[in-house]
């Protein structure tokens, strides 16, 4: 069985959920800061990525980071750049770990136009998809958010989701279309109709046996989701967190069935660079283990 085929597998059967360790430059210093690590403690980008990369490693290489939990992880290129214990990040998920390495390739959002920030331009896409493959990279994450039900936005971050979809599924790759409803919108609910609507229509055009993966804000109303995660062309529906306390999101996703976790913040609440191994290795246990039980319901 090939590596690609072995890992679609893993996805496909695990009852695990996604780690979303993908804070790029934008969202790092938060990220760091809420560990406990202050701006004032590096001088350069350089620095801040090697503070965060420390931070990372750490969780992956926690005895609970495991397979068993985790379906995969979401990383920053820079992070795949990087290794963990001597081996390149994306061999130390796989071969160590048994954790499919995901991507995230976009280059952040444009400015707000009809309530949607589509993602910037990505001209070089073509030579990191390449990238991503040499890595053993199995799949893809790319991120929209929608402000509030403008159907003409929700349309225009649909399309680019599916257009560039497309593109990394010709690659072999397998895209995280993520087009995330702001959970302060003023019309979440309105603007979750209209964008279901718009999946299933787009899912309808995938030619047979092509599949991807949805990323999706946790609904206002429970499993409103449910078709889109019976739909032939889906392999996995996956919740993000969008904000929301841990407590707050495992509630939501509790209440969703068939729909597992892609945390971020969620997941690191209450891990501190502070904290020693045994303390560190006690909070992400309890994460990971509430993560896991409402990613099951």
């Amino acid at each position: 069985m090939s590596r690609s085929t072995e890992q679609l597998e893993a996805v496909k059967n695990s009852t695990g959920f996604i780690a979303a360790l993908d804070q790029s430059g934008g969202s790092t210093p938060k990220a760091l800061s809420l560990y406990g690590v202050d701006a004032i403690q590096y001088s350069s980008e350089q620095e801040m990525f090697e503070k965060v990369h420390e931070m990372r490693t750490r969780i992956m290489t926690n005895q609970h980071f495991t397979r068993d939990s985790i379906m995969a992880a979401i990383l920053f290129e820079n992070t795949m750049d990087r290794t963990v214990l001597g081996k390149p990040t994306t061999r130390y998920l796989w071969e160590d770990k048994g954790i499919v390495p995901i991507l995230k390739i976009d280059k952040g959002l444009a400015d707000v136009e009809n309530d949607v920030q589509v993602m910037k331009p990505m001209p070089d896409l073509d030579a990191l998809l390449d990238k991503a493959l040499d890595n053993g990279v199995f799949g893809t994450k790319m991120r929209s958010v929608i402000k509030s039900n403008n159907q003409r936005g929700i349309e225009n971050v649909v399309a680019q989701q599916f257009e560039i979809g497309n593109l990394i599924l010709g690659k072999g790759l397998v895209p995280i279309i993520e087009p995330e409803v702001d959970i302060h919108s003023p019309d979440k609910h309105a603007a979750e109709d209209t964008l279901r609507s718009l999946l299933l229509s787009h899912l309808d055009s995938l030619p047979e046996g092509r599949q991807v993966i949805f990323k999706l804000t946790l609904p206002e109303t429970a499993n409103f989701y449910m078709k889109c995660i019976d739909h032939p062309n889906i392999l996995k529906v996956v919740a993000l967190s969008g904000g929301y306390s841990r407590e707050e999101a495992n509630r939501r996703l509790s209440e969703n069935l068939g729909m597992q976790a892609s945390f971020s913040r969620a997941l690191t609440e209450g891990l501190s660079v502070a904290q020693d191994d045994a303390e560190f290795s006690q909070v992400i246990r309890q994460s990971i283990d509430s993560i896991v039980t409402a990613s099951r319901t």
